[in-house]
């Protein structure tokens, strides 16, 4: 059987009320046998008293024997018995002042008490008492006095007790909810934070900035403080999660589109040079038709190397890791660089020591041919592109720097993102794909370094910083 939930206030509320409630129980309880032990020693006071009246009134009225009379000075109700050589017999005073002899169940009860200690017992007919007895000579001389006035001061305090306990009880309990909803205002306004943040549609799009706790709930010397700060830091977490999300999602999708533009053009030129093979019965023509068709489809063969590379590198595939001579790397890559395009200033610069760092060798080839192939491309005959390769602080920095044209202000920002093209800001012979800065720099990051450039009109510098 399930117990019905309560709310943190009910149950500190509640809390509260059960523990006044024991606080007052214990109270009242000791209060009442402090009291209860106070009149009974009175009461023990005042039989003793009795106790001498008695014991005079037998030596001194009538040492025989028991006197036949009251002693003078006796209360009402006093109890008084005495037990000798012939027998016991024992008298009460009443009310009105009258002796009245007790009975023998009475007196039987009394005659064998132990003398010199009070007592308490209940006599037949006459109720509680409080007795004490002492021996004179032959004979034991037995007082009391009713223990009835401290049984109804103590059940009238009793009384007291129980109302004004439970006055108390209730009005612990009714400022006891008070108190705690009061309290607890600062936790409910983190909850219902958390609530206007659960009912956002998080699952797509973007978030942006959601609601926070106010700052002025935000005081870690306190406990609700303490979670209105692990509250906010989560919530700044998770939209930087989902903002980041939002972006990769973004990307993704411009990603798909674009390299769906890139294949679909030599796919169509590849499907137009097919149709127009089919329909040629000229050997020249059906040639060159099959010659374009081979040029496309290296062109698309080389795209998506390109788009596999880059899957992978973000996949975090592991790389090969072994020594590699960046000295050497960059002067075959320069090499290769002067046969291609002649009409460039190739010029190299590197230490007499040879640089050798820990990577993979063919992608770090790759980064330098694609820079090289970049500075080529988009710079005019004449331009000087120089290599450099250095060591800097437990770096090699390898740095391509050219004095051409530049790269435009509003295309830096986004120069290494895929599919980026400067098409009209640096002159340019042939088209690439726009993934070439975008493989290099994945490729450096994926050796733990950095591709950066800076570039004004007249210089350009890209600068790859690599662990030696």
């Amino acid at each position: 059987m399930r117990v019905a939930a309560r709310s943190l206030s009910v149950r500190v509320a509640a809390a509260m009320v059960v523990l006044v409630a024991v606080v007052s129980l214990v109270i009242s309880a000791l209060t009442t046998a402090a009291i209860s032990s106070y009149l009974t020693r009175q009461l023990d006071g005042k039989v003793a008293a009795t106790q001498g009246r008695a014991i005079n009134a037998l030596t001194n009225g009538n040492p025989g024997g028991p006197p036949k009379d009251a002693p003078h000075g006796q209360d009402a109700g006093t109890v008084t018995v005495y037990v000798g050589p012939s027998g016991a017999a024992g008298n009460v005073i009443t009310a009105d002042g009258t002796l009245t002899e007790l009975s023998d169940q009475a007196v039987g009860v009394l005659d064998d008490l132990t003398a010199g200690q009070n007592s308490t017992v209940d006599l037949p007919a006459l109720g509680e008492y409080r007795v004490y007895a002492s021996s004179v000579g032959s004979i034991t001389v037995i007082t009391g006095l009713p223990t009835k006035d401290i049984q109804n001061t103590v059940n009238s305090l009793i009384g007291w007790e129980v109302l004004f306990g439970g006055i108390g009880v209730l009005t612990a309990g009714g400022v006891g909810v008070l108190v705690v909803r009061r309290q607890l205002r600062p936790l409910r306004r983190v909850a219902q934070t958390a609530r206007e943040v659960a009912g956002l549609p998080l699952d797509t799009g973007e978030i942006g900035v959601t609601a926070r706790v106010p700052d002025q709930l935000t005081d870690e010397r306190t406990e609700v403080g303490q979670v209105a700060v692990a509250l906010n830091t989560l919530l700044g977490h998770m939209e930087n999660a989902l903002d980041a999300r939002h972006r990769s999602e973004q990307q993704v999708r411009q990603f798909v589109a674009d390299a769906s533009h890139e294949l679909r053009t030599p796919l169509t030129t590849i499907h137009g040079y097919a149709q127009l093979s089919l329909r040629q019965r000229d050997p020249e023509l059906y040639g060159h038709a099959m010659g374009k068709v081979m040029v496309e489809t290296t062109r698309m063969a080389s795209l998506v190397e390109d788009l596999l590379l880059l899957a992978r590198l973000d996949a975090g595939r592991p790389l090969d890791r072994r020594p590699v001579d960046l000295s050497r790397l960059a002067r075959d890559s320069i090499t290769d660089a002067q046969i291609v395009a002649p009409s460039h200033h190739w010029e190299l610069e590197l230490p007499p020591d040879p640089i050798v760092i820990i990577g993979d060798e063919q992608r770090l080839h790759q980064v330098v041919t694609n820079l090289l192939t970049n500075a080529r491309r988009h710079t005019p005959a004449g331009t000087t592109v120089t290599v450099a390769a250095k060591l800097a602080d437990r770096s090699a920095v390898l740095t391509i720097h050219d004095d051409g044209p530049g790269i435009p202000a509003e295309l830096l920002p986004n120069v290494f993102q895929r599919f980026t093209r400067a098409d009209t800001a640096r002159t340019s012979t042939t088209g690439g794909t726009g993934l070439g800065l975008s493989l290099a720099r994945s490729i450096a990051e994926a050796h733990q370094g950095t591709l950066t450039v800076t570039s004004t009109p007249g210089n350009t510098t890209f600068a790859v910083t690599l662990s030696a």
